[in-house]
């Protein structure tokens, strides 16, 4: 989670509406939260998209939590203790840390669901290791996967040396540990329950448990999922509402409808609808914290030829992308590291100390994309753009990129539209693609959450990206103890990839959504999970 970079917390005040919209609500015990993505999956060591996140998030905690600042603070964990080298983090729980079927939340907890990650192959395994918390033989571990023996499971880096008692071993120390502790991939399950439940387990409401601030009640895939208080949570006194309620899979157009008509209290709009509602009392606008990029595929040809990847950036007009098209309050990427993500030691932004990659040019495009041509022995190519028809703003994206591509001549872009997970677990997956629209939103407060989707071998790196001098400099990072120094090391691991155009970067997504007026507390933040829903009260 992000501590280093600059938290966003939405906290809204009291107020009337002026204009047009829903100003208040009267239901004091429910609040309605109107998404348009669906929950894919409850089960902390397969999931890994934010919907599921945030719901994960909303009925369990890990050993770190989340404030109602959004600020990193002891959950489960009542208190811990750090070794002299960093390496070595001592967690003691809390007593009064309950599951909802009344089982105390033990150590043993977690370390079954570390173990589990890695035995599933979760696409969040690899947060356990070097590219993530580096625990103790995590790295080995997970490149055996599910052929790793229980044998091998126990030579893991954490331990419950008794009912309370957490140990982690680091193979080196880890900056943002603790901030990291606060997301989904390191939430305890329990095993008992979860290996009675079997393939059930976190599938429907009755096979999922909670140790957070509500409990899962109903849940009906692409249309709604809700959550009553849980009265056994340690902290229930903080949790002001009885019933969160979630409309799924709801456009953006219909979401802006049911609030205006108070049938939801909270909606992420589009870009579309911003000059409808911008500057009325209902109104918020936030760093999303997404980077929206192509990603290129490098076992095609004509993609793994540096020439024809700095011709497609130069060829894209960011700025008018996001004043334009977007209106949400979205920026230019200059580069794969988003602005507000982190800071140096000295306090100055990444960005900024990394300088911009990108601009807009459509002469250095044609002549890039010619030498391109050249070096290929080609006249002319054919890509496929690749983007989910159900990921807003993906479409608009989609067709104002294909018209900057039109502007350079040989080059000809056949759309390829379809959902999100066929575009993630099918096709990029599989490497059916050339390029595809994506984006990634930062799981803490680092670079490396950003540089590690480019290093060889990380399962996120879906267009085989691979550069000897990009993963030896990745490799550096992960082991430099001297902050100055790591810092230094990223800098030049992105301009690495940045010079030959890995990643084309695209826009900094910024969001706008509805909320009634006399809502507050609710939790966003652009870093790790999405929402905090602890702290929502209606007054």
């Amino acid at each position: 989670m992000k501590k280093v970079g600059k938290i966003v917390a939405v906290a809204l005040a009291a107020s009337l509406l002026a204009g047009c919209g829903s100003g208040t609500k009267t239901d004091s015990s429910t609040f309605r939260f109107a998404s348009e993505l669906d929950i894919m999956g409850m089960d902390s060591s397969v999931i890994d998209d934010g919907m599921s996140f945030t719901a994960i998030h909303a009925i369990t905690e890990g050993l770190m939590g989340n404030n109602k600042d959004g600020k990193t603070e002891k959950a489960v964990a009542k208190d811990y203790k750090v070794s002299d080298d960093r390496k070595t983090y001592t967690f003691t729980l809390r007593d009064d840390a309950k599951w909802s079927n009344g089982d105390d939340v033990t150590a043993d907890d977690f370390v079954y669901a570390w173990k589990r990650i890695i035995k599933n192959a979760g696409n969040y395994a690899y947060m356990l290791g070097s590219e993530g918390a580096n625990v103790k033989n995590a790295d080995a571990l997970i490149e055996k996967g599910t052929q790793a023996t229980d044998k091998e499971l126990d030579t893991l880096g954490v331990k419950a040396t008794d009912k309370k008692t957490l140990v982690v071993e680091l193979e080196a120390p880890v900056p943002y540990f603790l901030d990291l502790m606060t997301f989904p991939c390191y939430y305890p399950i329990n095993q008992k329950f979860a290996e009675k439940a079997g393939k059930k387990y976190a599938t429907t409401p009755d096979n999922t448990l909670s140790n957070g601030a509500f409990v899962m009640s109903k849940w009906t895939k692409g249309k709604s999922a809700e959550f009553t208080k849980n009265d056994k949570y340690y902290n229930k006194d903080a949790v002001k509402i009885k019933t969160l309620h979630m409309d799924l899979g709801m456009k953006p157009q219909s979401a802006s409808a049911s609030f205006d008509s108070k049938k939801v209290d909270y909606a992420t709009i589009s870009s579309d609808l911003v000059d409808k509602y911008k500057g009325k009392d209902v109104y918020q606008s936030f760093n999303e914290g997404y980077l929206w990029y192509l990603e290129p595929n490098h076992v095609n040809k004509d993609l793994a030829n540096a020439n024809i990847r700095k011709a497609l950036s130069y060829a894209i007009n960011r700025k008018s992308l996001c004043t334009d098209v977007l209106k949400d309050g979205s920026k230019e990427a200059e580069g794969f590291i988003p602005a507000e993500l982190s800071q140096s030691p000295d306090g100055k932004d990444f960005r900024k100390v990394a300088g911009s990659f990108t601009s807009y040019d459509v002469k250095k495009a044609q002549e890039a994309f010619d030498q391109g041509l050249k070096e290929l022995g080609k006249k002319e190519i054919t890509l496929e753009l690749l983007y989910g028809s159900d990921e807003s703003p993906a479409d608009k994206v989609a067709e104002y990129i294909q018209t900057n591509f039109s502007k350079i001549k040989g080059l000809k872009i056949d759309m390829k539209t379809t959902t999100k997970q066929d575009r993630i677990n099918n096709r990029m997956k599989n490497g059916k693609f050339d390029l595809a629209l994506t984006r990634w939103g930062p799981d803490y407060a680092d670079p490396t959450t950003y540089l590690n989707l480019m290093s060889t071998g990380n399962a996120n790196n879906y267009g085989k990206y691979e550069n000897k001098t990009y993963n030896s400099l990745m490799k550096q990072i992960q082991t430099e103890t001297n902050v100055d120094k790591r810092y230094d090391l990223m800098v030049k691991a992105e301009k690495t990839a940045m010079d030959e155009m890995a990643n084309i970067p695209v826009f900094e997504k910024g969001g706008s959504a509805l909320q009634v007026t006399n809502v507050s507390g609710l939790v966003h933040k652009p870093v790790g999970v999405p929402y905090t829903f602890t702290y929502v009260e209606v007054k």
